[in-house]
């Protein structure tokens, strides 16, 4: 059972990394605010994009129950 729960978290790391390194979390929607030196990001348009993804991805699978 934990080995699982490491190799599950690594690889969501990984897909995460990955998805930053695509443009993930810079995609027009996205919300960044600016004030000296604080950022504020919105990550509206890549959390409705993972979601719908998601959806999906998961759809057939838990159908399948």
């Amino acid at each position: 059972m934990v080995a699982g729960t490491g190799i599950t978290l690594v690889v969501v790391g990984a897909l995460l990394w990955l998805a930053g390194r695509l443009g993930m979390g810079r995609l027009p929607g996205d919300l960044v605010l600016r004030r000296g030196s604080v950022t504020i990001v919105f990550p509206l348009a890549t959390c409705l994009l993972l979601s719908l993804v998601a959806t999906i991805l998961l759809n057939p699978w838990l159908r399948g129950r």
